[in-house]
């Protein structure tokens, strides 16, 4: 059993395809709440615009979750850049992270089906939180088990990841806050940080 632990969970492009196969599969699934409002035909433009003004919730949770997933995918994405060695451990925490990214789809469903429910609000932060968590340790292990690329700009590069994730869910967990105001503040502002962090909109300095 020792030696078997030793050799598990060591082939890290086995687990960066599987990555990439779970984030495929939960972002093709968040299209399935935007189905059809109309249950039957109608020759009237005027019911079939007011029936997709009612699906704006889910439209705007589909745009959030899909988002927060590229975001994610790519924090992944980039800490895989700089591992250059994998084990078993780092393969379990890999495989909760994605359990996480796998229930999104379910924690969207409930925010566009009661968007002005504060329970719904928070039970998505707490998904995002847990995605932050998992893929922090992911890194923070790989750095104390020397698992990283010998990269003499390594040492930034480890602070630079780190303190993303850490700003990013102080936001996230404000964010969250704000919907004892308004929950679609709340929603807004979330939105307005993962296109900051996609696009570098407030460092502009640090686009590529």
């Amino acid at each position: 059993m020792s030696i078997y632990n030793r050799i598990a969970g060591q082939r890290i492009a086995r687990i960066e395809a599987l990555s990439d196969g779970v984030f495929a599969i939960a972002m093709t699934i968040l299209v399935f709440n935007l189905k059809d409002p109309l249950e039957h035909r109608t020759q009237s433009d005027a019911e079939l615009l007011l029936s997709l003004k009612n699906m704006l919730p889910a439209f705007l949770s589909f745009f959030l979750s899909f988002t927060t997933l590229g975001i994610f995918w790519t924090g992944q994405s980039t800490q895989f850049h700089y591992i250059k060695t994998y084990d078993r451990n780092l393969n379990w925490i890999t495989l909760f992270f994605l359990m996480a990214v796998s229930v999104l789809p379910f924690t969207t469903d409930v925010l566009s089906h009661h968007i002005n429910n504060k329970v719904s609000i928070l039970l998505y932060w707490l998904n995002i939180l847990l995605l932050g968590i998992l893929i922090y340790i992911h890194w923070l292990y790989a750095e104390r088990h020397q698992h990283l690329a010998k990269d003499e700009q390594i040492q930034a590069v480890a602070h630079a990841i780190k303190r993303r994730v850490i700003i990013a869910q102080a936001l996230y967990g404000f964010g969250a806050l704000l919907c004892f105001i308004n929950t679609y503040i709340s929603i807004t502002f979330i939105i307005a940080v993962q296109l900051n962090y996609a696009f570098g909109i407030l460092n502009p300095k640090n686009r590529k």
